[in-house]
């Protein structure tokens, strides 16, 4: 796990950066509160993003692919 330090308005890209740009993420922190950090994303219409729970949600009632 990599753990970064950032500060309101600050953000951080996720993807390859000698990659196209359409395979990349943007994480920017919008705003610090207390206990709570609201996060803002960017990434092409192609990528899907969920919170971590709703993603295992999605995973463990999807039906199973046989390879």
């Amino acid at each position: 796990m990599l753990v970064l330090s950032r500060r309101n308005s600050e953000s951080v890209v996720v993807g390859d950066p000698t990659g196209p740009i359409e395979s990349t993420l943007k994480v920017t922190v919008i705003e610090i509160k207390k206990t709570t950090v609201r996060l803002g994303f960017e990434a092409t219409a192609g990528i899907h993003i969920n919170r971590w729970e709703v993603w295992q949600r999605i995973h463990s009632t999807a039906p199973s692919v046989a390879h």
